[in-house]
């Protein structure tokens, strides 16, 4: 009878590389499932151009809403208060040609109070908006 060496001795020199394509396949899976909802939506934001365009409305024939650092908001020159705003926006709205709104902020203006602003002008029913610095 022939001998045999007991190979239990004998350290393992093969790399295993089962677990890895496991779990490379269980994360393919997972960012594929997830990728569709990364996705947030937002406000659309087009940059406007420099050059004037023939038919446009003029900014005297918008609704001009302007909102300062001590949050004061007017329309058009004339103050009003911000449980007013709506009305006065959806009355001002009617008046206006095509419904554009453009909306001025200072510089010290947070940003949540000027998305408000435009959240309750698209709600009275502005078609076109723009942002200006003031």
């Amino acid at each position: 009878m022939a001998f045999q060496p007991d190979r239990s001795d004998e350290a393992i020199t093969d790399i295993n590389v089962t677990p890895l394509v496991d779990v490379s396949l269980v994360l393919v899976i997972i960012f594929m499932a997830v990728a569709p909802f990364a996705v947030q939506s937002g406000i659309k934001v087009l940059q406007s151009k420099a050059s004037a365009q023939v038919g446009k409305v003029s900014a005297a024939e918008s609704l001009q809403l302007k909102l300062n650092v001590e949050g004061r908001i007017t329309i058009n020159g004339a103050e009003i208060q911000a449980a007013d705003l709506p009305v006065r926006i959806a009355a001002a709205l009617l008046a206006s040609k095509d419904k554009f709104v453009i909306i001025k902020a200072d510089d010290g203006n947070k940003v949540g109070e000027v998305v408000g602003l435009m959240d309750t002008a698209k709600q009275a029913g502005a078609m076109k908006m723009a942002l200006m610095k003031n």
